[in-house]
């Protein structure tokens, strides 16, 4: 018989870690059976051990015994599952975390984006978390190239719709700042900050249009008008304009000015807002290269010469893949919410490197230190005797390894 390394630190009772904090399995247990939920929090595991979202890498590393082909055909038959559905299983989940850490006057920034690997074009709504943002609702959308107005009402009506006890302000960038969708997300009485393209017509006195671009603002300049109609031809009244150019400062500037179509009531909210929306850049730079590796030849087989034996293995498309960015997102949440205790818990040094008193940005988001402290925790409760042999060679060292134990049992606490 093989036998499987002992877990365990016998001096500060570590264990491996369980990925799923006690929100997470309260929902999770009611949709799956005891065989589906284990095969369940194993994948978040390997998602998190190992960052990647990819099926074949998965499949290598799930600890069952048999063969390769088999593992992937066990892991594609659970992403089949219907139980894999964002409405059920993820919003009850978020909505009870908003509902216990916020009150219902609470503001909160969603952010509509799309982001395309090759052949993979995924639109998204996430909400602004800590200079991140967590995926809310997503859809693969059927072509190449930009979103339609259809397919933007279908990914924000369902968050819409569940956060509506919620004061909620929708941020978009170019893309995104179409007439019919500011009028619509009006009468969803939601506030909007959406960026102008600067070719746009806007009436700013009777009958009199401008384009955007001849405004003549410069670096360090603003201007906010009240009331205005945008687009000739459309011709949609009652909104405001923000236009904004931040001055240089440093080595960075600003290469043109925002001009933001809002119907928040002044400057400084509707900008404030608009700066929001670069969490979810963050996001999607986490989800492909900074943390989880997902991207075009992670999921789906590509086309042409350029394919790949490992992508050929992949085949996950449709709603596989659409489950399986659930999992990453079941992960990424995760990660980010344990990551922003652990921080506050002033622990955050054990895991990572901390920021430079100077530094305008933190070395590592809540997600970066979630993500490494459950590499850490399971990295000392797999060599627990060696762990426990480095304590006992340097005797000298023992109040600082204490330190760092107890350290380690208050990370713990927050998985």
């Amino acid at each position: 018989m093989i036998q499987l390394p002992r877990l365990g630190l016998p001096c500060i009772l570590l264990t491996k870690q369980n990925c799923k904090p006690q929100l997470y399995s309260k929902h999770l247990k009611k949709h799956f059976n005891c065989v589906q939920l284990l095969i369940l929090s194993i994948l978040l595991n390997l998602i998190q051990e190992h960052r990647w979202i990819r099926l074949e890498n998965l499949a290598f590393q799930f600890p069952s015994p048999i063969k390769e082909k088999s593992r992937i055909k066990k892991i594609q038959r659970f992403l089949s599952l219907k139980q894999l559905n964002i409405k059920n299983l993820w919003f009850p989940i978020i909505l009870e975390w908003m509902e216990n850490k916020y009150s219902y006057q609470e503001c909160f920034y969603l952010v509509i984006d799309r982001s395309q690997w090759r052949e993979i074009n995924l639109l998204m709504v996430s909400l602004v978390y800590n200079k991140r943002a967590i995926p809310l609702y997503f859809k693969l959308l059927p072509k190449k190239g930009n979103s339609n107005l259809a397919s933007q009402k279908e990914v924000l009506e369902p968050v819409i719709s569940l956060l509506k006890n919620y004061k909620l302000v929708v941020l978009g960038d170019r893309e995104f700042c179409n007439v019919d969708l500011a009028k619509w997300l009006s009468t969803s009485k939601t506030y909007f900050s959406l960026r102008l393209k600067k070719h746009e017509y806007v009436e700013l006195e009777d009958k009199i249009w401008f384009q955007l671009k001849e405004l003549g603002l410069i670096p360090g300049s603003s201007l906010f008008y009240q009331g205005v109609k945008v687009t000739k031809t459309k011709g949609f009244g009652g909104v405001n304009l923000a236009a904004k150019w931040s001055r240089n400062y440093r080595d960075k500037s600003q290469k043109e000015p925002w001009y933001i179509l809002t119907n928040l009531d002044n400057l400084s909210a509707a900008t404030e807002a608009y700066t929001y929306r670069m969490g979810i850049e963050e996001m999607f730079r986490d989800f492909k290269l900074g943390g989880y590796c997902l991207g075009a030849r992670s999921l789906a087989p590509c086309d042409g010469a350029g394919s790949h034996r490992n992508i050929e293995k992949t085949q996950v498309t449709g709603d596989r893949l659409i489950a399986l960015i659930l999992l990453g997102t079941l992960a990424y949440s995760m990660a980010t919410f344990q990551g922003n205790l652990i921080l506050k818990k002033g622990v955050a040094n054990y895991v990572s490197r901390p920021s430079e008193s100077k530094r305008r940005y933190r070395r590592n988001s809540s997600f970066s230190i979630g993500l490494k402290a459950h590499s850490w925790l399971n990295s000392l409760s797999f060599f627990a005797e060696e762990v426990q042999q480095l304590i006992n060679f340097v005797p000298r060292k023992r109040a600082d390894y204490s330190r760092g134990l107890r350290a380690a049992t208050i990370i713990q606490s927050a998985f």
